[in-house]
């Protein structure tokens, strides 16, 4: 059998014409490299672009919020070096390194195990944490009533006895390499099979359980986390020494990759960095509460219980409805109860005047509130009938249902005012939005309506635009 990994290694390398030669200068060997951009670059562009995995631990979604390891410290990355994130999925995990290295991203922040082989492609940070890989494989069926003894009897215990079988792993993966390292070292042949370049560790995990594959090999942190799903799994015979997981840039990025190590040396430290930790990799309570959640989007395509509701008001104002959803989730968490101490209630927060006018009672039934207050966003959003752009007449009506009609006229005239663009929400409005938090612009004779907290409007639109954009990667249409 050929070895992949190999083949995909050695042309990748050939490709780039990197050499690992010591008498080539750090620059000769990353001259030929096909893409450049370093920290400099990526600081005149504003974005920190960042290819992720979609998976139960790195990137996901929970009841309408983003969440996942890589996700948690990526953000906190970006706002250190003040950049906006910019994420991207790979439909392929076995070519995040390509990926990378051809311009797709600045970073790939998938746990990537440090070996050899990689950093001939790419460059890695200090380590994130340590992790062994350990077999992953299916105890007897009626496990429950035998004794441990006999459970370790029935199953695999020495990684030789892997000889002759086969294992099933992502052929790219440093599982498949610790395999051909691991038939060497016991002078035994290990038949691997190899899997799909889509599928997540967490997949092929659930692949063993479900007895789709006999054995697969997966990091410590991940077999024990899925496997508290899946309990007839054993994942407790280490077939690997400590690896250093890390995430990687292209060797022509060193000012990016300082950046990220400093952050990294610094964030480690600190208690926080142990907490999210903990809430991915071992708090199996909560894994567990997600796993059987309907809004999980490993699992399923909902956002919220809301979803139809949301759907058919969504229709009336032909927005989609993923877009729609992010502004409910922004006023209540989807939560029917929620309530204001402005006095606003309910799923869309509606203030009793606003529910009464458009003609309902009960702001806490979710088919009324959801109604009524799609029923507003239409007045608001035909408001604005002379912004041509619908996107940016949606950000309007968005900042409008926040803060009020009326504030967000006034922001246009200041606009005006100050030679800025009137129908132009991005770089434009909505800077004079936060202008209005001053007196000296809200006083001026032309504006009617007096001060306002401009921050509120200016970071709901991109909050909610930010959300939409991770509905739009996890739920279809």
């Amino acid at each position: 059998m050929k070895n992949p990994y190999g083949i995909f290694v050695a042309l990748l390398f050939s490709a780039l014409s990197i050499s690992c030669n010591p008498n080539k200068s750090y620059k000769e060997q990353t001259a030929t490299l096909p893409f450049s951009r370093d920290l400099t670059e990526i600081k005149k562009d504003g974005k920190l672009k960042v290819l992720l995995g979609y998976s139960g631990t790195s990137y996901f979604l929970y009841r309408g919020k983003p969440m996942g390891y890589e996700y948690e410290l990526l953000q906190r990355l970006a706002n250190h070096l003040q950049l906006e994130l910019e994420i991207k999925i790979s439909n392929n995990l076995d070519m995040l390194l390509t990926n990378l290295i051809n311009g797709h991203a600045d970073i790939v922040a998938y746990g990537l195990a440090i070996t050899d082989d990689r950093k001939k492609i790419a460059a890695f940070t200090d380590y994130l944490y340590l992790t062994k890989q350990v077999l992953v494989q299916k105890k007897p069926a009626n496990w429950r009533k035998m004794t441990l003894d006999n459970i370790k009897k029935s199953i695999v215990q020495d990684p030789l006895e892997l000889i002759g079988d086969t294992v099933s792993v992502r052929e790219n993966s440093s599982y498949f390499k610790r395999l051909i390292n691991l038939s060497k070292e016991m002078g035994g042949k290990i038949i691997i099979d190899t899997l799909e370049g889509n599928l997540s560790t967490a997949e092929i995990i659930q692949m063993v359980a479900d007895d789709k594959i006999k054995y697969t090999i997966a990091d410590k942190n991940l077999a024990n986390i899925n496997s508290s799903y899946s309990p007839i799994l054993d994942t407790n015979v280490p077939v690997s020494f400590s690896q250093r997981i890390a995430w990687a840039v292209r060797p022509n990025s060193p000012l990016l990759l300082e950046a990220t190590n400093r952050w990294i040396k610094e964030y480690k430290i600190l208690p926080e960095y142990n907490v999210i930790y903990n809430k991915y990799f071992k708090n199996k309570r909560g894994f567990k509460k997600r796993i059987k959640s309907e809004f999980y989007s490993v699992n399923t395509n909902e956002i919220s219980q809301y979803d139809e509701i949301i759907e058919t008001n969504a229709k009336k104002i032909n927005w989609d409805w993923r877009l729609l959803a992010a502004l409910i989730y922004q006023e209540s968490n989807f939560k029917n109860e929620a309530s204001a101490w402005s006095g606003a209630a309910g799923l869309m927060q509606l203030m009793p005047g606003t529910a009464e006018d458009m003609g309902i009672k009960d702001r806490l039934d979710p088919k009324e509130n959801i109604r009524a207050g799609t029923k507003y966003l239409k007045i608001l959003y035909d408001a604005f009938y002379d912004i041509k752009d619908s996107v940016q007449r949606i950000k309007f009506t968005l900042a409008a249902y926040n803060c009020g009609y009326f504030h967000v006229k006034d922001a246009q005239k200041l606009a005006a005012m100050n030679q800025l663009d009137p129908n132009v929400w991005d770089g434009q409005v909505d800077q004079m939005i936060l202008a209005l938090t001053y007196p000296q612009n809200y006083n001026k004779e032309e504006i009617e309506y007096g001060y306002v907290r401009g921050q509120e409007p200016y970071d709901y639109v991109i909050d909610i635009f930010k959300r939409y954009d991770h509905y739009l990667r996890f739920i279809d249409e």
